[in-house]
């Protein structure tokens, strides 16, 4: 059975106006399709309605409100709009429990609502990240409980996004979709929609559960990767060498089909998907009677990073003679990656929290985030400016390098002396590095060893 209309463009729903939902949304609408976007969130049309949007992504504020003044996006709480569309996209969030087993309630809600208003001829695609086995045995059933038959009646696929944070705009504009289906006929018709819609390289897949397995495979990959880019940055500071150096040297060897590929050490891990991807993983095969040891692993590593970079900053205090209870750290950066304005999960929470607890005095500053964000998760009144944030301080940590922050004149700023400079994400050149000390800052990084800076001492604890 055919799902899409042969005469004229689909009409487009997508539930869920988040993260995912409004990228594709308005990247929908900006390519010509009219889109409905429906959410349970009340407070969402009211406020699009006098100009405000919530979500900080570069490029797509302007994208919705030209979507919007247009009349090619709406955005309702209505489900039965979804009864005009022909395609019906899932965007909805799927987080996990403390045990790592999926949180369905989001998702059996929108179907359920969404099967009241379902009618023949719609293709329904899941968009959003799940454990394998969810489309086929909480989608399926939830849409099937409503009368049509999937197949039949209606389509059924799953693509799932693979979007980060800062670059998605572009990236669904470029980026292969990995695409599976209930059927032949479902994943012949979301292939064919998105080629057409996006542009894009689609990857017909054998199944449901193949497609929903490539979103957890590429963030078990990412998350593994980062912890070992994590444990290299330590083993190195065992010998006072720069990890930096040695990630680029590495990564310079072909290997399979492309090359080496490390990635980079940091502060630690946020945002949210690979905070709970790898724990799908561990859950489902958990379930199953497998224990998958590097998705626990990898995440247990990346979970340590904030308490471990908080330490750095505490023993170079010590080293300069300072007391931590009487010391003053200014933190530039609190969210959980560069230019992004998002506290999910984000580790500078676990980095600040741990400064406090022994005494240190922390003030944070961060230009991309809401202050009322700030204030309700970290507990701490943000700096306005850069100035004030580091007056004084006895450390400047860097923990997400901005593009506001991109040309602070380091030997301007009014901080106290011997004041470190401790680059959490910013990963400085070693010229930068070399400015700095000679403007009489002490810089420490994580896994940067004693190349940089003083040679008598490496980071280890």
């Amino acid at each position: 059975m055919r799902f899409l209309p042969v005469d004229r463009r689909p009409a487009v729903a997508v539930i869920g106006f988040g993260y995912v939902g409004s990228c594709i949304s308005a990247t929908l609408a900006d390519r010509g399709y009219d889109v409905i976007a429906i959410d349970t969130d009340e407070r969402l049309p009211e406020e699009l309605a006098r100009g405000f949007f919530r979500l900080e992504e570069p490029g797509l504020s302007e994208l919705v409100f030209s979507g919007l003044e247009s009349g090619r996006l709406r955005v309702t709480t209505d489900f039965a709009e979804t009864a005009a569309a022909d395609v019906i996209l899932i965007c909805v969030g799927t987080p996990v429990r403390d045990d790592g087993s999926l949180f369905d309630e989001q998702l059996r809600g929108a179907c359920r609502a969404l099967r009241a208003h379902l009618r023949p001829e719609q293709l329904v695609v899941l968009k959003s990240t799940v454990p394998p086995g969810t489309t086929r045995h909480i989608v399926l059933p939830e849409l099937e409980a409503g009368g049509l038959r999937c197949g039949v009646d209606f389509g059924l696929a799953v693509t799932p996004e693979r979007l980060a944070e800062g670059t998605a705009l572009a990236e669904l504009r470029t980026f292969p979709i990995a695409a599976g289906g209930y059927d032949e006929d479902s994943v012949r018709d979301v292939t064919e929609f998105w080629r057409t819609a996006l542009a894009v390289e689609v990857v017909r897949l054998d199944s449901l559960e193949t497609a929903e397995i490539v979103k957890l495979a590429s963030n078990w990959w990412i998350d593994l990767n980062i912890a070992l880019a994590n444990e290299l940055a330590k083993f190195c500071a065992l010998h006072g060498v720069d990890v930096l150096d040695v990630v680029s040297a590495a990564n310079m060897i072909p290997k399979g089909k492309g090359m080496v590929n490390i990635l980079l050490p940091s502060v630690g891990v946020g945002g949210s998907c690979l905070t709970k991807d790898p724990w799908m993983v561990w859950k489902s095969a958990k379930q199953r009677g497998v224990d998958i040891r590097t998705a626990a692993v990898g995440r247990e590593v990346n979970t340590d990073m904030p308490e471990y970079a908080a330490q750095l900053i505490i023993d170079e205090l010590l080293r300069q003679g300072k007391d931590p209870e009487r010391s003053t750290v200014g933190v530039l950066g609190l969210s959980f990656k560069n230019n992004t304005g998002d506290l999910r999960t984000t580790p500078t929470l676990g980095t600040v929290k741990a400064l406090a607890k022994v005494g240190i005095t922390v003030r944070v500053h961060d230009p991309l985030v809401d202050a009322d964000k700030v204030r309700a998760m970290f507990g701490i009144e943000p700096s306005a400016t850069v100035e004030d944030t580091v007056r004084q301080v006895d450390c400047v940590a860097v923990l997400a390098l901005h593009q506001q922050f991109a040309d602070i004149d380091f030997g301007a700023l009014p901080v106290a002396e011997r004041c470190i400079v401790f680059d959490g994400r910013a990963y400085y050149p070693k010229a930068h590095v070399e400015q700095l000390i000679a403007a009489g800052y002490v810089y420490r990084g994580i896994g940067r060893g004693s190349a940089l800076g003083d040679p008598s001492h490496g980071e280890a604890r």
